[in-house]
């Protein structure tokens, strides 16, 4: 049964997000919220966790999972990233922004695309997930929230708790979260290709 963690969104408490971390480090999987939508969220040596994740999701090896950073000194240690590429990703980060670049030996090879080797990296713009990543200390494995069967993710915590209450350990709600997932770039061949468009402006890449 997942614990239900209800969450100031500008002043998320403390003793709730050290609970969450607490959770995580137990190999826990949960839910929490970003700029822009819920995401499903492990820690990044968690192998049970993200095959939680692909069975939730029903994906298959093919799906670039994403490391949420808190910001680019963390983004820095798990993907190569070139003068240009860092001036173009800065300029929009944090943001609702996820890119694809190429993995350096921190990722586990589980998690990079399987021929590719790239991952996809995003630093958000949402103060829970940020607390969330600033206690763990670490990036979060993550996943948009969307089901097999759904079109749009959900939005309300309560829903995400009632739907998945058995195969998840937390849920982390503080409000509302939007329906877009964010916006795909690759970049792991030096030039912007827009994988997906999603809620981060796509002008200065098209």
């Amino acid at each position: 049964m997942a614990r239900y963690f209800d969450v100031h969104p500008d002043n998320p408490q403390r003793r709730s997000v050290q609970q969450v971390v607490e959770l995580l480090r137990q190999d826990g999987l949960i839910a929490y919220p970003t700029d822009s939508c819920f995401a499903l969220g492990c820690q990044l040596g968690n192998r049970a966790g993200i095959d939680r994740i692909r069975q939730i999701r029903h994906l298959d090896d093919r799906h670039h999972f994403t490391l949420v950073c808190q910001d680019f000194a963390q983004l820095g240690q798990f993907v190569y990233v070139d003068n240009d590429v860092f001036r173009a990703i800065k300029a929009v980060t944090p943001g609702s922004y996820t890119f694809i670049l190429p993995a350096t030996k921190e990722v586990p090879r589980r998690m990079q695309h399987p021929k590719k080797k790239t991952v996809g990296v995003r630093i958000p713009d949402h103060t829970v997930a940020q607390a969330l990543l600033a206690e763990l200390g670490e990036p979060l494995l993550s996943s948009t929230l969307l089901l097999p069967d759904q079109d749009e993710p959900m939005t309300q915590g309560w829903e995400i708790k009632e739907r998945l209450d058995n195969v998840i350990d937390a849920v982390i709600d503080s409000g509302e979260c939007g329906t877009v997932p964010t916006t795909v770039i690759d970049f792991s061949q030096g030039e912007p290709e827009i994988v997906r468009e999603g809620a981060g402006d796509i002008s200065r890449f098209a």
